[in-house]
């Protein structure tokens, strides 16, 4: 049976994304991602160590995210991420700079990481209070307030969940607990919820409709600054960080139907 007629396969832009030994959310990442765009993934060396401070300084050595990048280089993506938030505020704005221009001198190509996302975000939503939501430890999660003040955003409001191991376990219904717990009423201009190891595709436009802020997320906030590098935009519906096709925010917060709902509430 002839088949020539069907052609080949539909050219692809890549996004190379170097993701910690733990990260268990690839599918997560594809869900932002326009049919016209591949993920690229690789991952850091497995270390025995558990969720810390300790863990994000191992998984973001120079060296360690150099290798990662130069394997990428294989398929010639034209942006890479590391999705990691603590391996990428650990060492402050000055720490998160260096790890992106360490990545790009591997690779030679524009880099980014989680958390300077999640600073490119605030800018371009204007936010100057910002609850957070971690599944973090308490030292963990304050330096990732202390990131945040350093780039000259308040910290409105902070839920952590303490843990040091399976974060990609956690259920919606314990996110929506601790986001609840977080936000205030009037209290911040968006919630962040940290940690790519963490899920919350599915809980974003939930959230914003009950909490009325912008929501935010680890793993939206990388696939919605490596895709606006390469002049595209990414998939989310009733997210107000990702916006309308025509680039505009949506205007008002949608209630949804009670199916959409189940699993969370």
């Amino acid at each position: 049976m002839d088949v020539s007629f069907l052609g080949g396969p539909r050219p692809q832009r890549g996004v190379g994304v170097v993701a910690p030994f733990d990260f268990a959310l690839d599918r997560e990442l594809w869900r932002w991602v326009p049919d016209d765009v591949s993920l690229h993934l690789t991952r850091t060396p497995f270390v025995p160590v558990e969720v810390s401070l300790d863990l994000a300084r191992l998984v973001s050595e120079h060296e360690t995210l150099g290798e990662a990048v130069r394997a990428l280089t294989a398929v010639a993506p034209e942006v890479v991420a590391y999705a990691c938030t603590s391996g990428s505020f650990v060492g402050g704005i000055a720490g998160e700079r260096a790890m992106c221009e360490a990545m790009t001198r591997s690779g030679a190509l524009p880099a980014l990481t989680t958390s300077g996302a999640l600073l490119d975000a605030l800018a371009e939503l204007g936010v100057r209070r910002l609850a957070l939501v971690t599944p973090y430890t308490v030292s963990v999660t304050r330096v990732l307030e202390e990131y945040v003040a350093e780039a000259g955003v308040q910290v409105a409001g902070v839920a952590f969940m303490g843990l040091t191991r399976h974060i990609w376990q956690v259920p919606y219904r314990d996110v929506v607990a601790m986001a609840r717990q977080a936000v205030r009423p009037g209290a911040a201009d968006a919630l962040f919820i940290s940690c790519t190891n963490l899920p919350t595709y599915d809980v974003i436009p939930q959230l914003e409709a009950e909490l009325r802020v912008p929501v935010l997320s680890a793993n939206q906030v990388t696939m919605w600054a490596a895709l606006r590098r390469l002049g595209t935009r990414a998939v989310g519906p009733y997210q107000t960080l990702i916006g309308h096709p025509d680039g505009s925010a949506p205007r008002e917060w949608p209630v949804l139907p009670e199916e959409q709902q189940e699993g969370w509430t």
